[in-house]
């Protein structure tokens, strides 16, 4: 059976060169990049050159980069570690609905030890209020946490408002650009970025590792303690074939960046038609010029979401009915929820997103694949349900 992956927004497959660059490492360095002797000082020197790359794509200094286990971590991160080092300034922070758990878990960490967090409604697309924004700004408002691209609707917000916003209030911005990261340009210096989340495994680079930006401008604490590894912010040995696989990773997405968008852009947009063609009674939320082309998330009115992914999958198509690190959990989608959408519409959601490696020929078989097996669930849901009329109706 052909297998079709169409769940890129959760992970990526890791691609060639860094995969080649990780065997290497861990062939041939086999130094803690914190000794002080030969085997430690080539592995430090591996982990400096990442640092200075990755710094590079974003326009950033290297000492502003901090190396994490993970996307997740470095939302922690920034968030509980600006929000204690900046407590005499302030406890007040303001994020969106829509964030990924990661930062929604933070916020509610800080709120049960004296913290005051706004969380901003979205409208239908995703987007946050501007007015409802500005008029939430307080003046105890430290930090601003608003995602740069959401990871289930695709929708790009505007990072340069809202960021000069903020600092015309003197309160601090932090994006989780995970989702963007690798698939358009951003610098930090022109956005106006004081703190930024990335993660290598949404580029084809290695799971478990991750990266926070921070502006040397920006007080943070640590939220995980031990030697003095990164400056002091982050304890434990770091990750030397993660954080060169990383490095890797984002030196292909961005010297590829231009022939990669063509392609996704093209690949999201022939999805989109061509499931709208195939399939009826289906809506695309979110279905706006300012979103990533390669995430598609569509309603398919009628079906249960959970039912319509299992046999997909077992028809060997992967999906997702929301983000990864939500989908051991029965509960609807909060950024579905926060977009309006009824709870029969949010339960029958799922997230298609493609990746650089998927082809028209794959997406034709998964459109065919799709089209059968929601045919087959609306008959079963048909039938069972007339069936459930009657008997009820026989009572």
């Amino acid at each position: 059976m052909e297998k079709i992956y169409l769940d890129n927004a959760s992970t990526t497959m890791i691609g060639a060169e860094p995969l080649n660059a990780m065997i290497s490492v861990l062939n041939n360095v086999h130094g803690n990049p914190s000794s002080i002797h030969s085997f430690g000082r080539e592995a430090s020197e591996l982990v400096d050159n990442s640092r200075d790359l990755i710094a590079k794509t974003m326009n950033a200094k290297s000492n502003e980069i901090y190396f994490t286990s993970s996307g997740s971590e470095a939302n922690t991160m920034a968030i509980v570690g600006i929000a204690t080092a900046n407590r005499n300034r302030g406890n007040h922070i303001i994020t969106s609905k829509i964030e990924h758990p990661s930062v929604l878990n933070a916020c509610k960490y800080l709120e049960k030890n004296g913290y005051e967090i706004t969380y901003l409604d979205v409208d239908k697309n995703g987007f946050i209020r501007f007015a409802d924004f500005i008029a939430s700004i307080k003046p105890s408002t430290i930090l601003v946490s608003i995602m740069a691209a959401n990871n289930e609707l695709g929708t790009i917000q505007n990072l340069k408002a809202i960021a000069a916003t903020a600092h015309e209030k003197n309160v601090l911005f932090h994006t989780d650009a995970v989702q963007l990261y690798g698939n358009m340009s951003i610098d930090v210096e022109d956005i106006g970025i004081d703190a930024m989340t990335i993660s290598a495994h949404k580029i084809y680079g290695p799971k478990g590792v991750g990266c926070l930006y921070v502006s040397n401008k920006v007080k943070i604490d640590p939220i995980i303690f031990g030697g003095n590894q990164e400056r002091n912010k982050r304890g434990g040995t770091l990750n030397t074939a993660g954080i060169v696989g990383f490095a890797k990773a984002c030196e292909v997405a961005y010297r590829d960046l231009r022939t990669n968008n063509h392609k996704l852009r093209e690949l999201g947009n022939y999805f989109t038609k061509k499931l709208t063609e195939a399939v009826e009674n289906i809506v695309i939320n979110a279905d706006i010029k300012q979103k990533l082309p390669h995430i598609v998330s569509v309603v398919f009115t009628g079906v249960d979401g959970e039912s319509l992914l299992t046999k997909l999958d077992l028809n060997g198509v992967a999906v997702s009915t929301g983000s990864a690190c939500t989908s051991n959990s029965l509960e609807i989608s909060h950024v579905i929820s926060a977009i309006g959408l009824n709870n029969n519409d949010a339960k029958s959601t799922i997230r298609f997103s493609l990746g650089k490696n998927n082809s028209f020929e794959e997406l034709d078989s998964a459109i065919n694949i799709i089209k059968r097996s929601v045919e087959e669930l609306r008959a079963y849901s048909s039938t069972y349900g007339a069936k459930t009329r009657k008997r009820k109706g026989d009572k």
